[in-house]
């Protein structure tokens, strides 16, 4: 899953993503709103975990005028531990949760698990390719009774294909997925990350799943 971490106050911005890269989650992070809107124009995003206090605009302003064409997109805001108004206030506007500061990544990750399990249209469902099932929820693939054994990147890689099974996937595609605009990407790390994901994937007894199209990129067969 792919979140947006908004918010301007950079030690914290980076204790909450490492912090939630731990767990299991990919990202991006916005110091203030212009630069969040740029990202939610550009990149599917799963969640967004917003701070209320930022440079440019206010998250409650925000959230009023932004939860309609984007409002399958669950909103956790963060707000001060004296807030109570602020919380209320963005509950109010749009925001799905909240969660005081400083947060806990534990609670923080679970929040966000439990707002992609609510029922309606933001639930997410099963991923199917013939006998390999991918939950998006819990992160884990299995094929028959074999849980796959993947990293976050190849977790994130695997969805990316399932959910375009049977069509081709461009190198540039999988490198936005996969990592966020500030981090460095090295010449061979794409090619690496599928490497590993064909391995697991051929232990399993799906030899073949996974085919390349040279120059092209990569697509992800029902067996």
């Amino acid at each position: 899953m792919r979140l947006l971490i908004v918010e301007d106050n950079k030690r914290l911005a980076g204790l909450i993503a490492q912090g939630l890269r731990w767990q299991g989650f990919s990202f991006d992070v916005a110091s203030d709103m212009a630069t969040a809107d740029a990202c939610l124009e550009s990149l599917p995003f799963d969640a967004v975990i917003l701070d209320l206090g930022l440079p440019d605009e206010n998250g409650i302003t925000w959230l009023q005028h932004q939860r309609s064409p984007r409002q399958l997109i669950p909103a956790l805001m963060l707000t001060a531990r004296d807030g109570l108004e602020d919380r209320i206030a963005g509950l109010d506007s749009g925001a799905d949760d909240n969660l005081v500061k400083p947060v806990d990544i534990e609670e923080l990750a679970a929040r966000v698990r439990a707002l992609l399990r609510r029922p309606g249209p933001r639930a997410a469902t099963m991923l199917e390719a013939g006998s390999l099932i991918f939950d998006p929820v819990s992160r884990e693939a299995h094929c028959s009774e074999r849980v796959l054994d993947l990293s976050c990147r190849e977790t994130d890689l695997l969805e990316l294909l399932m959910r375009r099974l049977g069509t081709v996937v461009v190198r540039d595609t999988i490198e936005t997925t996969l990592y966020s605009f500030n981090e460095p990407v090295t010449p061979n790390a794409v090619e690496a990350t599928v490497s590993r994901l064909r391995r697991e994937l051929d232990e399993a007894g799906l030899a073949g799943q996974l085919q390349t199209v040279r120059g092209v990129g990569y697509m992800l067969r029902s067996n």
